[in-house]
Parts: structure tokens; C-alpha cells; sequence
């Protein structure tokens, strides 16, 4: 298992490389949000450990960014204890939140609690390239969305957003990130664009798509799959 630690705080990476190291995992280190941008997408990496605060790119923008590219458990390390940040940084899609100073035994309890989650669930929907919550499964090697055993059928920009939110179910995108992922742009104006397009997959996908099953709304914050 390879670990990418990133924090511009060097000792910190040290100290973490020698914990973990001591597991037996393979180690890359990242300075900033960049850096680890680029380790990721030249590497096999498992997990994720990321500082929020940093140069160049802070944490959580690095880890949206790695979002789009894989579904690799991500731990932010944060000196902010404050809720609203341990919220914020969970709702855009971090796996885990720990506060400095931390102890390194539990840090090295949740890396394996992560890492374990991610190989007996998440990695087996990786590998098969379907993903299902209830009975909305998503092939994207057949490009094929399933709903109760019926074929559904979705627009290129439809089935785009609903793989970017089935393959972080649970997790909470905002109308900007959706937008930025999908069209690869930067969001402005967004929100009509992507409202119309959520509408119409709830259309398709919900029996109810006024008492949506799947199709989420966090009110204030964005959409998310529910986990079923």
C-alpha cells in the first residue's frame, strides 16, 4: 500500500513517514497541494494524508482536484479544531479529519481503518466499474444506468454528473464543483445550468422525483447519491 503524505510543514511529513514506514507502507511525500496533484497522477497511490493550510494550493482545493481523477480515501490534517472546518472539509469529500497536534498511534488507526474500508468496498467498484446504491447501478464500461432493472436512458452531460456524485456517494458536491468537473471550466453563472440538469436526472432516475431516493439536495450546500 502506497500513502502520499503532504504538508508543507516538513517535520511533520517525517515524522508521519517514520510511523507509517514502520507499518510496512510505501511512502510519497508532497510539499504542497500541487506537488501532490502531480504524485498522484504519476503513482499508485491508496490514501491520501493532506494539510489544509499550505502554499501554491491549499488542501481542500488539492483534494477536489484529485477527486476528479480517483476515489482514494483522504485524511486532512488541519491545526483549525474549529466544527464548521471539520464539517466543511467531510461535506467536500474528505474521508476523515484529524486535528494537530495528533496522536501518531491514532493517526495510524484511522490510515488502517481507511485503508481497509477502501480495499474491501471502494476499490471493488473501482476495478468493475460499476457502481449501485439501492437499485440505481451505474456500469461506466457499458456506459449503462440501471434503475430497478430498467435501462434508463441519460444525456452524455446527464450521465456525467450522475458518475461524479455515484462514485462519492454520500459525499456532498456543490453546484460550482459539479459544474467545474463536468464541463471542465470554471463555474460562472452555474446554477441554472446544473439545476436543470439534476432536475431532469431526478426526472429519470426517481420514482418520486419530488421525494427523491437517490438524487439528494443538502440545502445551502449542493447534491449528493445517498448511501442505500
Amino acid at each position: 500500500m502506497n500513502i502520499l503524505i503532504c504538508d508543507d510543514d516538513k517535520e511533520i511529513v517525517e515524522a508521519i513517514e517514520i510511523y507509517l514506514k514502520s507499518e510496512g507502507y510505501g511512502i510519497y511525500k508532497a510539499f504542497d497541494g500541487k506537488e501532490a496533484i502531480s504524485v498522484i497522477q504519476n503513482n499508485d497511490i491508496q490514501l491520501v494524508i493532506m494539510d489544509v493550510m499550505m502554499p501554491k494550493l491549499d488542501g481542500i482545493s488539492a483534494m477536489l482536484k484529485i477527486r476528479e481523477q480517483r476515489n482514494i480515501p483522504v485524511i486532512i490534517l488541519s491545526a483549525k479544531s474549529e466544527y464548521t472546518d471539520k464539517i466543511t472539509g467531510l461535506t467536500l469529500g474528505a474521508d476523515d479529519y484529524v486535528t494537530k497536534p495528533f496522536n501518531p498511534l491514532e493517526l495510524m488507526a484511522r490510515v488502517k481503518s481507511q485503508l481497509r474500508r477502501y480495499t474491501e468496498l471502494g476499490s471493488s467498484e473501482i476495478k468493475s466499474g460499476i457502481y449501485k446504491t439501492g437499485d440505481l447501478v451505474v456500469d461506466d464500461k457499458q456506459k449503462t444506468v440501471i434503475v430497478d432493472g430498467e435501462d434508463i436512458k441519460l444525456t452524455p452531460v446527464q450521465y456525467k454528473i450522475l458518475l461524479l456524485l455515484i462514485q462519492n456517494k454520500g459525499k456532498v458536491f456543490s453546484i460550482d464543483e459539479i459544474y467545474e468537473t463536468v464541463w471542465n471550466e470554471m463555474a460562472y453563472n452555474s446554477y441554472n445550468t446544473v439545476a436543470v440538469h439534476i432536475r431532469n436526472i431526478r426526472e429519470k432516475i426517481e420514482i418520486n422525483p419530488k421525494e427523491p431516493k437517490y438524487l439528494k439536495v443538502v440545502w445551502g450546500i449542493g447534491y449528493k447519491i445517498e448511501k442505500i
